[in-house]
């Protein structure tokens, strides 16, 4: 944390100190939204319900987009570690890949589309 000599340094160290405690919480609230999320994921499998899964899928994606950001990952690195990890399976044969051919739809798919 810097903080600025003279005239108000005492101002500047209560601005840091506001702005990292504002992003701890953020964090906090972030990893119980992902953990609220995860459960509406699971109701919605008992449920069957496909509007719910969707939802709470889209709910988890977003949540840890902005939970890297809080953690100083641009979305642009969460974007390439995400092609690393399916190349990776991809080419140790997970066992989703070998089964279903799961992580090279998500290849395609993500080569694909424009969002």
């Amino acid at each position: 944390m810097a903080f600025v000599e003279g005239a108000g340094a005492r101002e500047q160290e209560t601005i840091s100190r506001a702005d990292i405690a504002r992003n701890l919480k953020t964090i906090e609230w972030l990893k119980t939204e992902l953990v609220v999320n995860i459960a509406s994921l699971f109701k919605g499998m008992l449920k069957t319900s496909d509007e719910a899964c969707a939802d709470s899928l889209a709910n988890i994606v977003v949540g840890c987009y902005l939970l890297g950001k809080r953690l100083g990952l641009p979305h642009s690195a969460l974007d390439a570690r995400i092609k690393e990890k399916i190349k990776a399976n991809i080419e140790q044969n997970h066992e989703i890949e070998t089964w279903y051919g799961d992580f090279s739809a998500l290849k395609r798919y993500l080569s694909e589309r424009k969002m």
